[in-house]
Parts: structure tokens; sequence; C-alpha cells
């Protein structure tokens, strides 16, 4: 496993693998555009204010661990930079674009990340990302993991390993909220779960919906 990735590396990684997905013609990226993409407003939690120095900085320690570089056989005299990720993990189309917005967005429900991830892969059903998180909670070693909900939430919300474990603040009440379902006599654990679903199916509709809208603003 490599080093794990501090806060800066984190942001210039998911921002590099974003741009090769959505933006290939300006892909790979001069460093002056590479900033601007960490620095973007929208798609990006938190939203931060790095400077060039800062990002080269990261550049150069993810080029030590082989998850980034400069681009070999770009034709511009301007030095531009890369992801190198599927050289190393070797990521379906659906794992690189969970993870990505894992990087940029920090902890996700499965239905935010189906309808964040839609410019970069199609998503069919939420189950079609369920699957894929489990993927990259089964590698060895993982490279997501599963938070507890917090109270007053009906969905978990996933996170990446890149940046080492993540404590989980809401563990010691998982107990409380699995019961929960169980209060309501009338409704059934199938039920629940069918609830549950249909409330993310709402989320991610929602957030598609407000990615369609930016476009025009």
């Amino acid at each position: 496993m490599h080093t794990p990735l501090n806060e800066v590396e984190v942001r210039v990684l998911g921002a590099l693998i974003e741009k090769d997905i959505t933006t290939p013609d300006y892909y790979p990226l001069s460093l002056n555009a590479l900033v601007n993409a960490c620095n973007q407003k929208n798609n990006r939690e938190p939203v931060t204010a790095l400077d060039e120095e800062t990002v080269r900085q990261a550049l150069t320690s993810l080029q030590e661990k082989r998850l980034a570089g400069p681009a070999s056989g770009a034709d511009s005299r301007v030095t531009k930079f890369e992801h190198r990720t599927q050289e190393v993990f070797n990521f379906t189309r659906g794992e690189i674009a969970v993870l990505c917005v894992l990087l940029l967005r920090g902890p996700q429900t499965p239905g935010e990340l189906r309808g964040r991830t839609e410019r970069m892969y199609h998503f069919e059903t939420l189950d079609d990302v369920q699957s894929t998180l489990q993927r990259l909670m089964q590698r060895e070693p993982a490279l997501a993991k599963m938070l507890s909900r917090q109270p007053g939430t009906k969905e978990s919300r996933y996170v990446h390993l890149l940046a080492g474990d993540v404590d989980d603040p809401y563990a010691g009440m998982a107990s409380a909220h699995v019961a929960r379902p169980a209060a309501n006599p009338a409704l059934s654990s199938a039920d629940a779960d069918r609830l549950t679903r249909l409330e993310e199916e709402i989320a991610a509709l929602k957030e598609q919906f407000a990615q369609f809208r930016k476009q025009f603003e």
C-alpha cells in the first residue's frame, strides 16, 4: 500500500482523474490548469485556495508514489501532468468514477455517488453503485469503507482510504439504527429496505437535476 495521501495530494489526484474523464481534449493539465481544477467551486468539498507551489509539491510526492507525474510525449513547451491510477490499480470505469467523487467531495451516500458520477460514468441502478463500492472495499488493501449512519439519516456514507483509515464517529450507535425500523410493527425489514432505496433514488435524481441546471447558469 502506498503511503497515505495528505489533503492536497487527495485534491490534486482527484482533479486530474476528473479532468481526464470529463474534458479529455484539455488533458493532461498544465500546472496552472491543475491549480484551477483543484480550486474550482463546483463539485468540490471543501472549496480550496491552493497556490502553484503547494500543488507542485503535491505533484512531486504523487510522482514518488507512482500515482501522478509529467505526461510523457506531450507536444507542448509547457509541462503537463497526468494521473497514473489506472497503471497502479487497473480500475473499471465505474470504480474510478466513484473513487474520483470520493476524493473530491468526501464521504458520500450511494445516491449521491450515482448522481455525482453521471458525467464520468452512468450507473443504471443503485445496486450497481453498491456493487462497485463493494469491489473497492474488498480490494487488498481496501480502497473504500462504509461509515455508520449518522443520527437522523437513513443512508450510510462511504469514504475512500487513499489517505489512510478514517475514524467512524457513529460506530457505537450502529446497533440503535439497525433496530429502529422494527419500532414500526407495520413496516417489515423488506419494506424498510425498499423505502431506503426509494429515498436514495430520489436523492440521486435531485443531484442529477442540480448538475443539469448548473449547465445553464
